[in-house]
């Protein structure tokens, strides 16, 4: 059953014809009472289809369930939202774009031909002016598919109206032109447009998502409208939509009151202080007076949860409905519940986005028992009811299970795009920029230069290096090429080119990365003759466990959550790591894991780094486990002697399940009964020592490593054997993102921050970046709220009392915690739900989304404000990583904000504490390639027997870690095709590091996409990985294609397993078939293969693909 069968079910009867007779009737208020849940939204839904109504929900969180409501019953098409164009409060004067396109979406809808039924809005909204309908056509330009249209017209007529030309879109107002395309984001789509011209008429019309600039929908018929918001003069919403509109109203007095008083508002003092926000905002709200008279003009249904109708109801109907109990996830009292309900009579409805909690449901009833039967419904509303009329319970799974439930606007769209590209101004090469150059060192980039080679076109990037010494640069071996991205605020040192000090701090950490790569692999060789123990499957009890989660699971934690179990009941000893962002998810894998363990009378030892995070770790496990019969219990320093005494004593005689601990766990003292699980949080920030013991503990326990530190896939792949990773990459659903602005520190900003979260009884964060300035800034919050308890906290004191000062604060001893950097590394406090950073733009861009990760980890809404010295003109990269992370608000942004702006802090740290002056020296993507080779080296040297075995399994090995590749084809994009030249680097660097066919075919079809058909000397370009792939696979270290021959250079030949190998067999196959063109070569004692006739790149991509094919000699 779906929604709409439910909701059809609902209106049948009395009911139906009861609110069809108040409508028609001639009293101007009807009154709905009893509309608990969302009842409301289905009685709406009942409405007759040709009565246009506007639903008045009480705030944006109300009318944001009430528009996920009808957009579920009736369809996206039949419901619009028109929100505040203002950020938090138009008194502030921050214009939201995304907003103001939902606005002016509205609007133009509601004008249509098939106009929407439900226009859903709130009375802030409500207080803001709206264009007239006579200046909404002014600025609507129609266009059609196969009409006739003139581009330069068109353009025209968008600089008119306000429109900016850029060179990519990604903001309402701005529109760019590549050759015949045309790409325009108007003010009445939350996505933007890309027309192709052809000639005088429009080829083809699509939607294109701003972060990828790739085309997603087709369309024939199109409206662009420019920003009427900002056109001043205008009418309230009520003018324009008509008098025959229905008001649907939660709270008439409400309404009309909540609009005086934002009219009464005066423009904000600090945002005029801070010379912030547009100053004429205030003339954008409505005369009051005029729409308190003109609201009652207008027909009305009140509806209400409460069991009273309205006074002014000249009719009134009982929906009879009463809301969801809370269960908290007691099962007793679910399984009570339902039955009581069944014997009464009731038909039992539970409603899910999920076919997988409908499972988990009847599992557990199963597992429990019960006897309950419910009809499964897809689809879910806000908030479950009871419908007493009809003897039905509509309940919802995030109740059932405790969970938030999130609505989604569609300008969260339109908002994602700003970010995308900030991120990819951040990524970018620029000329001046740091570049480092795998076999050169770090020099400055100086732009894209062609030169002319045999009468041929070729485009190359040229470098300087020390003492103005000059290299270019293939654009094929750009994938040698990264951005310097070492520590943050310490310059880069130029190399000097052929001095050989760059290529001796490469051997330096070739060798280093050796020692500790060697340790790994011979651990996992051992480890993979190991016998571990093989847990039991999955009980009933472990099932509750994970149903009572009161998050959504996402898909990538479901895989963890599955590979971990499957690992524990297998019989080879688990060694797993799940890396994931800060709040995702991955400390419940660990505590499902734990139960498991639990569950067969083994003992789990959780390691954590810290003394603060042992104790939240300890609250977390015993919060979700309190339902269950496991003891959980912590060691640390903040424990008396005698208490660390009884503990040990408990877990020796296995009284104990779980015990959380600092590395006193792994100290000669503590004895465990039967450990069967080990669980290590935030490897990386454990000494060498820890280690060492714990390798010694790991070799037949199951071991579970968990880190935040996004990881390079190399990094992952190649030690770890491709073999036990997971990641955990998607955000829980139902989690607020974190409102995130941007201000300068004023008295107004800081004590409306610090006043409204102790109003609802939560806590704050400030931070400084510098010790110096944290008391000056408690003695402003004493000033400005003297009833908050401040409390300092930094490095420089001493350990035991900071932990003291954090635990004090976990415990809610104080309201508002100012420090530094500190709390950036795992400490978890739902409670706190406001972080204030103080000059923000002294920090990376990593730490910044580290530390509003702090924030936010409850279902309430969270704060984050970065404040700014005022008159203190920010340096460009400051101002974009701002800009950057105030529009990422959301979840899930972490990879993508580590990896661009990879503060070198964790990268490092993962294989031990040594490397991590090495990245700052080779810059972070350097690193890894040389990573990369350090592995292929000793994987192919020596460990050859491990690496037979291995391949037997997983197929061919990799005798070189890189290919180059050289030639004096034309092979290049042409400035006509592609015009920003910042854009072309960023297409040769993602063409050069292409891996494999699907991800080269997505570059093909973007191109086109974006640019237009693909010119031939672009296409010879796109075969270059290709060819670069079939010689790697083949063992070739280098490929020249010059004046019609093709060079293939190997491996030296102190790599004999290469010459061994079957690759190598099938070159000197091909070579003894095709003796007429190929020649074997030695140069300087370096072996290579000459094959004539080679005019082009498909040419010598036929060639290699001939000799793989070969069956081997």
């Amino acid at each position: 059953m779906n929604l709409r069968e439910l909701s059809a079910t609902f209106s049948r009867g009395p009911r139906g014809k009861a609110i069809e007779k108040g409508l028609s009737g001639a009293g101007r208020v009807m009154s709905v009472y009893n509309a608990a849940g969302s009842s409301a939204a289905m009685m709406l839904a009942m409405l007759p289809e040709g009565m246009r109504t506007v639903a008045v929900a009480d705030s944006l969180d109300d009318a944001g369930y009430l528009y996920h409501d009808l957009t579920r019953l009736c369809g996206e098409d039949a419901v619009v939202m028109f929100p505040s164009g203002y950020k938090r409060d138009i008194k502030y004067g921050q214009p939201d774009p995304p907003s103001q396109i939902l606005r002016t979406e509205a609007l133009t809808r509601w004008e249509s031909a098939k106009p929407p039924r439900f226009m859903v809005t709130y009375p802030e909204a409500m207080a803001e002016k709206v264009a007239t309908r006579q200046a909404l056509s002014r600025h609507t330009l129609e266009l059609r598919k196969d009409r006739a249209a003139d581009l330069a017209e068109t353009v025209r007529w968008l600089r008119d109206n306000g429109f900016t030309q850029t060179d990519y879109v990604y903001e309402p107002g701005q529109f760019a032109v590549r050759g015949s395309i045309l790409d325009i984001f108007g003010y009445s789509h939350e996505l933007p447009y890309r027309l192709d011209f052809f000639g005088d008429d429009i080829d083809s019309i699509r939607t294109f998502n701003v972060e990828t600039q790739l085309s997603e929908q087709k369309l024939d018929a199109i409206s662009i409208t420019s920003n009427v918001a900002a056109a001043g003069a205008g009418e309230s919403i009520l003018e324009f939509v008509g008098p025959d509109t229905l008001l649907a109203v939660r709270d008439a007095g409400y309404t009309v009151d909540r609009v005086r008083a934002v009219t009464a508002e005066t423009f904000s003092e600090s945002a005029m202080i801070a010379d912030e926000g547009d100053r004429s905002a205030m003339r954008q709200l409505v005369d009051a007076e005029a729409f308190a008279s003109k609201f009652p003009e207008f027909r009305r249904l009140d509806f209400t949860a409460s069991a009273a109708p309205s006074r002014e109801a000249s009719a009134s109907i009982d929906l009879d409905c009463s809301p969801q109990t809370l269960y908290h996830k007691n099962f007793d009292l679910i399984a009570e519940s339902f039955t009581r309900f069944i014997d009464n009579g009731y038909t039992i409805y539970i409603l899910s986005d999920s076919e997988k909690q409908f499972e988990r449901l009847r599992d557990i009833f199963a597992d429990r028992g019960d006897k309950i039967e419910f009809t499964p419904v897809e689809g879910t509303l806000h908030e479950g009811f009871v419908d007493h009329l009809t003897r039905r319970c509509v309940f919802t799974d995030h109740q059932i299970f405790d969970r938030f439930h999130k609505y989604s606007l569609k300008s969260d769209r339109a908002r994602s795009g700003k970010l995308a590209l900030s991120l990819k101004e951040l990524s970018s090469i620029e000329p001046g920029d740091y570049i480092v150059h795998v076999d050169h060192g770090v020099g400055r980039f100086a732009g894209l230069f062609r030169t002319n080679v045999a009468g041929r076109t070729q485009e190359m990037i040229k470098l300087v290096y020390a003492n103005d010494d000059i290299i270019f640069v293939s654009i094929h071996a750009l994938h040698k090429l990264a951005k310097y991205c070492g520590k943050e605020g310490v310059p880069a040192k130029i190399n000097k080119l052929g001095s050989g000090a760059w290529n001796k701090m490469k051997e330096r950490t070739k060798s280093k990365l050796k020692d500790i790569a060697r340790d790994l692999i011979k651990l996992y060789a051992a480890r993979k003759n190991e016998q571990g123990f093989a847990f039991s499957p999955d009980s009933y009890m472990q099932h509750e466990l994970e149903a009572s989660f009161i998050y959504e699971d996402t898909p990538d934690q479901l895989t963890a959550t599955k590979s971990v179990k499957a690992d524990m009941e297998s019989q080879r000893p688990m060694d797993r790591l799940i890396c994931g962002d800060v709040g995702f998810g991955k400390t419940e894998v660990a505590v499902r894991a734990a139960f498991k363990a639990a569950a067969d009378n083994k003992q789990t030892a959780v390691l954590v780094p810290t003394t603060v995070l042992a104790y939240q770790h300890y609250q977390t496990f015993s919060r979700r486990l309190k339902d269950f019969p496991v003891r959980v219990d912590y060691l640390s320093r903040a424990r008396t002697a005698k208490e660390t005494k009884q503990v040990l004593a408990d877990l020796a005689e296995g009284k104990i399940d779980i015990l959380i601990g600092t590395h006193k766990l792994i100290g000669k003292s503590v004895k465990f009964h039967d450990l069967g699980l080990l669980v290590v949080d935030e490897e990386q920030k454990f000494g060498v020592a820890v280690k060492e013991k714990l390798k010694q503990m790991k070799v037949n326990v199951d071991t579970l490593t968990m880190s935040a530190t996004p990881i390079p896939r190399t990094l992952q792949f190649s030690l770890m054997g491709a073999r036990d990773l997971s990641a955990i990459t998607t955000p829980p659903a139902n989690r607020y993102p974190i409102v995130t602005s941007v201000n300068t520190l004023s008295d107004d900003i800081l004590a409306e921050a610090i006043n409204f979260e102790m109003s609802r009884n939560g806590q704050v964060f400030i931070v400084n970046n510098r010790i110096e300035g944290l008391h000056e800034l408690e003695a402003m919050v004493k000033r400005l709220v003297p009833d908050a308890r401040t409390l300092v906290a930094h490095g420089q004191m001493p350990p035991e009392k900071l932990e003291k000062s954090i635990l004090d604060f976990a415990n809610h001893d104080y309201d508002v915690l100012l420090a530094t950097t500190i709390i950036e590394s795992g400490v978890d406090m739902p409670n706190v739900n406001t972080i204030v950073i103080n000059n923000a733009q002294n920090f990376g861009l990593s730490e910044l989304h580290q530390l509003r990760g702090r924030v936010g980890r409850s279902s309430r809404k969270a704060f984050c404000y970065l404040t700014v010295p005022p008159h203190v003109p920010l340096s460009e990269t400051s101002r974009k990583r701002l800009q950057a992370i105030e529009s990422f608000s959301d979840l899930g942004s972490g990879i993508h904000i580590a990896m661009q702006d990879l503060d070198i802090r964790g990268a490092g740290n993962l294989l031990g504490a040594e490397q991590s002056g090495f990245i700052a020296d080779l810059g972070y993507e350097t690193y890894q390639k040389i990573l990369k080779e350090a592995v292929t080296e000793l994987r192919t040297e020596e460990f050859q027997d491990l690496e037979q075995a291995d391949i037997a399994s997983d197929g061919e090995t990799e005798y070189v870690a890189d290919c180059v590749i050289e030639s004096d084809m034309e092979l290049l994009i042409p400035s006509d095709y592609v015009p920003q030249e910042s854009e072309r680097i960023a297409l040769y660097q993602e063409l050069d590091s292409i891996e494999r066919e699907l991800d080269l075919q997505n570059f093909r079809s973007r191109l086109v996409d974006r640019f237009g058909k693909i010119p031939p000397v672009t296409a010879e370009l796109l075969r270059i990985p290709r060819l670069r792939r079939l010689a790697r696979r083949l063992g070739i270290e280098k490929v020249a294609l010059k004046q019609d021959v093709m060079y293939l250079y190997f491996v030296d030949e102190s790599n004999k397993a290469y010459y061994q190998s079957p690759m190598f067999g099938k070159l000197l196959q091909y070579l003894q078939l095709n003796t007429s063109r190929c020649r074997l070569r030695n140069r300087n004692g370096r072996n290579s293969i000459s094959v004539d006739h080679v005019s082009s790149v498909e040419e010598a991509q036929h060639v290699l693909q001939q000799v793989l094919e070969l069956k081997g000699i």
